[in-house]
């Protein structure tokens, strides 16, 4: 296999970001597949919640983070069943930040229009406070709910 090819003879290396990763409610999907390690994407992405699907799309400025596996077609083609692609997802090739390539599934810009981004493109932590929300509103908001 070539550093920066997303195939070899072993299976393709799937970039996984979302509900795929370990503890999410997809993850079985992967099977027996080998996870690599973790990786994340050059910062030319954006990540944002769908509904109940994590969606990554081309053009923005986040390094997304998440896991590499290496899948086999079989469970690569079952994986692109449940996203229904190409009507939900499109799998397509992404730039990983030590510049080899691996699949993924993506939306597109107008998919995620007016959807809620995830901060900093760690999926898991979806759910953290956001550390940028520390102005008057939010102090006082705080406080007033430590009141009760």
């Amino acid at each position: 296999m070539s550093r920066g090819s997303a195939v070899d003879q072993k299976g393709f290396r799937l970039f996984a970001y979302g509900t795929l990763l370990a503890g999410e409610r997809e993850h079985a999907l992967l099977g027996d597949s080998e996870r690599l390690g973790s990786a994340a994407t050059q910062p030319l992405y954006g990540l944002f919640e769908v509904g109940p699907y994590a969606a990554m799309v081309a053009g923005g400025s986040t390094s997304v983070r998440g896991d590499l596996y290496l899948v086999s077609r079989e469970t690569l083609l079952a994986i692109d069943v449940a996203r229904q692609v190409p009507l939900l997802f499109k799998r397509a090739r992404v730039s990983l930040d030590d510049r080899t390539e691996a699949e993924a599934y993506v939306m597109s810009a107008d998919q995620v229009r007016g959807q809620r981004r995830v901060r900093g493109g760690i999926w898991l932590e979806r759910f953290r406070p956001n550390a940028e929300r520390s102005g008057a509103w939010s102090s006082w908001a705080r406080g007033r709910s430590r009141k009760r």
